[in-house]
Parts: C-alpha cells; structure tokens; sequence
C-alpha cells in the first residue's frame, strides 16, 4: 500500500486529503510544521510526500533540501505562492511536480499517482545496459550514474528525464516528449520544468554545465543525449 505524507498548516486541507487519499486506500501520515515533517519522513519512510511551502517553522524549500539530503522519494508541491521564480525554486531543490492552490482534487491525485509511477523500478528490458561517455556512465539496470568513481544522486524525476534521453541517444527528443513521457500525458506546456531539470543534469553530469557536451538543447525544439 502507498504511503503519502501530507504536510500543511491548514487543518482543512490536510483534512480534505487525508479523507480523499484514505478512500483511494492510501496510507496517510500528516505534518503541520517542516520540523515534524522531516521526522515523520525519517520514521516513517512515506512513498509520496504532499508539501506546503508556507509552513510556520521553516519555508518548505528548506523541508525540500533537508528530505533530499538523504531520500529520493517523490515530492508534491502544494502552494498558494504563483510566481515562476518561486515554483523554479522548490523544482530546483529537488521537488518533483507543483500545484497551484486552489486546487481541484483530481488533478492533485492525478499528479501523486504519477509522482508514484516515476518512482517505480521498471522491468528490464532488450535495451537495459551500461552507458559509457567519456565523464560517466549509466546503469539502466540498476538506475545508477558514476561519475569519477563515485554514485551520482539523482531524483526519480532528474533519473527518468536522464533515461528517456539516454534511451534516444543522437536523437532529438521533442519538449512535448519529454514532458509527456517524464511527468504524464496531461503535460506538454510546462518547459521551465525541462529548463530546471536539464539545468540540475548538467550542473551533476557535465564537465562544463554551460557548455554541454552530453546534454544538447535543440533551441525552441527539444533536447539531444550524445555521448
């Protein structure tokens, strides 16, 4: 059974989904403040986590930092602030998806389920295999990168985003693709989430981030993995 933990100083809200999640036979774990939460985190090892930025003890970017310290588990967003810059924020510490309060609910649940999905080992397959470019290499099997002798971190999404690219190695994958295939069929707008990402790609894979060599961006069209 998936466990979320929901993190949110509204009692109405956490109220709204704690009943929502727990008819769709959700565990539900649920912290008003980021001191509780990255406790809650710690013992009990949510699946999903569902977070408010506005948190009366910390912002919940720094909840964010301090769960991706040590976790890769999927991180849900839930705000009332609209700005770019602040949801180009939480996305850049290590956030997965973001909704925009109000929000309706079956959006919410259709974005966990796919935050869950991302997370998902997926079978292996024909095309499962080591990955070697001349800075570090790709374990498709086991989902791992090594860089200079040493496992690179990434998040479920960073990993996925890597894998669609790296599995069309040469080949142009669109903006629309990758949207699609990495955050589910409902997006296909949303590039600021492609720019963070293939922002934090470089910045942990590449010699030079501002000049790419592995990871190419087709301006105005999509992104190319060359080794």
């Amino acid at each position: 059974m998936t466990r979320v933990l929901v993190v949110d100083d509204e009692p109405q809200i956490v109220r709204a989904l704690v009943i929502n999640l727990k008819a769709r036979k959700y565990e539900v774990d649920a912290a008003a403040d980021g001191a509780q939460a990255l406790q809650l985190a710690a013992a009990r090892h949510p699946d999903v986590i569902v977070l408010d930025l506005g948190l009366p003890d910390m912002d919940g970017v720094e909840v964010i930092k301090g769960l991706r310290g040590w976790t890769r588990v999927p991180i849900l967003v839930l705000s009332a602030r609209h700005s770019s810059d602040e949801k180009v924020e939480a996305l850049d510490a290590g956030a997965d998806d973001y909704v925009t309060k109000p929000f309706g609910m079956d959006e919410l649940l259709a974005r966990l389920r796919a935050a869950v999905r991302r997370a998902e080992p997926t079978g292996g397959g024909e095309d499962e295999g080591i990955v070697e470019t001349a800075d570090f290499t790709v374990d498709m099997a086991a989902k791992k990168v090594n860089r200079g002798g040493r496992d690179v971190r990434l998040t479920p999404t960073e990993w996925h985003l890597l894998e669609v690219l790296v599995r069309n190695t040469g080949r142009l994958v669109s903006q629309k693709q990758l949207l699609q295939e990495v955050w589910g069929p409902s997006y296909g707008t949303e590039t600021n989430y492609l720019r963070v990402y293939m922002a934090q790609l470089r910045r942990k894979l590449e010699t030079d981030p501002s000049h790419p060599r592995h990871f190419v961006t087709e301006p105005g069209m999509g992104y190319r993995f060359e080794k």
